[in-house]
């Protein structure tokens, strides 16, 4: 399709020459520094073919070189080229190439799994300049897309969807988000593994979490370290079981997981077929959350104090974004009697504290439906560490951002220790009214006293989700197939 002129002018805000790539590259007069210019990377895996389509979508829009997939190499490695030849571009007083450095953003097409993968690099990178990042919703719960207004149903690959994504990347705004750091360490076990198990593939190497090599500055002698980061949540127990299943069917049978439909359907099928929905059944109490670990949190500059866990959570939910389960926000926003009873706050995305929400099936899930609706609140925390016990269990499920685990306990009399804590910020782009707030922003502080406060749902451990939610199509982890007969799970 010929491309028109005013399509041409508008992606040259976009379009990065070859040159900025190439040493051996030859141009010539580059007088129009672009506005927005843009690395892409897109998972070509992602969202059954979709993936393979945007990619070659981008690709006929802009110049090839600045879009990658992320399947035939890894964005650390070519972003590592990249700066090093912009920076030596620089050095050599090319202009135009120190504009580029400057206005540089990023677009990353991708599940959860994939766009923390990008924001890990860029933050592992410590760049002086970091670009900004967008994220195009190519998973399965998309919640990072979702809570930066970027919507969370798989989006068309056609020119002219690219080019619609491309104009909300030029209007879009900067907003920073915390970034969390998980160190995991135990006593190498005298007998069997305590690697992390994946669901049959590691995803991107699980990237997110693994072991320290013999070298790394956290290495202790005796003890296996593992650490990892995330920017949405760290989850453990049931709903991080119910992942790691759907994963695991994934990998046996990918032919059954083309589009997003069908894999939330999948998903929620698996939720039954795991117990979630008949939890006190299927779900022994020896796993559950307080059996299985003890909880610790810290305030921003306070000390370490035991945080109690009620006896039924089977699930808990450590939460940097409002957004969890393909668009759910489990801690809402505390009324004012909370806040003071409490010293509870909105869940602001730059505020240097997780929000800690607890679980106790997926009915107990389906309250997030009602308006005002929320899981039972914990606290809010600037660290948290949870210690495993000789006797609780031989294993538990973990997930970060989408990516999850099988994590061997070990048998010994020795703790496993798990520890989250604050570790710095990245820049994100997000459309102008997206779900995500600042603690800087002033209207956020309004928005959230506007009637958004909850005042019908308890925290305690005995609230219940009403009937007329159980049917509702919401998100993978607590939404029902229709197909399914409710009168057999409860």
């Amino acid at each position: 399709m010929a491309e028109s002129e005013s399509d041409s002018d508008f992606l040259k805000e976009f379009y990065i020459p070859a040159y900025i790539f190439n040493d051996e590259t030859k141009f010539s007069d580059l007088r129009d520094v672009p506005e927005f210019p843009v690395l892409v990377f897109i998972n070509s895996k992602s969202g059954g073919q979709l993936g393979g389509d945007l990619l070659n979508t981008y690709r006929s829009v802009l110049n090839e070189h600045q879009i990658f997939d992320v399947g035939e190499e890894a964005p650390d490695k070519v972003l590592r080229r990249v700066y090093t030849r912009l920076e030596k571009l620089k050095q050599e007083k090319d202009e135009f190439a120190t504009k580029i450095h400057e206005r540089l953003r990023i677009i990353v097409a991708g599940g959860d799994g994939t766009a923390g993968w990008l924001l890990g690099v860029v933050c592992d990178l410590k760049l002086p300049h970091p670009p900004p990042i967008a994220t195009v919703p190519l998973g399965t719960g998309n919640n990072l897309p979702f809570s930066f207004g970027w919507g969370k149903k798989n989006p068309g690959t056609d020119r002219n969807s690219v080019l619609s994504f491309l104009e909300q990347v030029m209007k879009a705004k900067e907003m920073k988000i915390d970034n969390w750091h998980i160190l995991m360490r135990m006593r190498a076990p005298k007998e069997g593994p305590c690697d992390p198990i994946p669901p049959l593939e590691l995803p991107h190497s699980l990237h997110a979490f693994g072991r320290v090599s013999s070298t790394d500055e956290l290495n202790m002698e005796g003890y296996h370290t593992f650490r990892g980061g995330f920017w949405n949540y760290f989850s453990m127990g049931m709903d991080a079981q119910v992942s790691y299943a759907f994963h695991s069917e994934r990998k046996l049978h990918p032919e059954k997981f083309k589009n997003q439909l069908v894999n939330q359907s999948t998903y929620a099928k698996l939720g039954c077929t795991q117990g979630w929905f008949a939890a006190s059944v299927f779900h022994p109490s020896s796993k559950n959350v307080a059996q299985l670990a003890k909880v610790k949190i810290m305030k921003k500059h306070g000390q370490w104090q035991d945080l109690h866990i009620p006896q039924s959570i089977r699930s808990i939910i450590c939460l940097n974004l409002p957004s969890f389960s393909g668009g759910l926000n489990p801690w809402g926003t505390p009324s004012g009697r909370k806040k003071n009873e409490r010293d509870l706050t909105a869940p602001y995305v730059d505020d240097g504290l997780l929000e800690v929400v607890g679980f106790r099936d997926a009915w107990h899930g389906l309250v997030l439906l009602a308006p005002k609706g929320h899981g039972t609140r914990l606290a809010q925390a600037h660290r948290i560490r949870f210690e495993f016990h000789k006797g609780a269990a031989d294993h538990t499920y973990m997930r970060i951002d989408g990516e999850p685990w099988k994590q061997p306990l070990p048998k010994d009399d020795d703790a496993v220790v798990v520890e989250i804590s604050h570790l710095g910020q990245v820049n994100m782009l997000a459309t102008q009214n997206c779900r995500s707030k600042s603690v800087n922003d002033v209207s956020s502080s309004t928005s959230h006293h506007n009637g958004e406060e909850d005042d019908d749902f308890s925290d305690e451990d005995d609230s219940k989700a009403e009937p007329e939610f159980r049917k509702f199509g919401a998100a993978d982890t607590f939404r029902i197939p229709d197909e399914i007969d409710i009168s057999q799970l409860s």
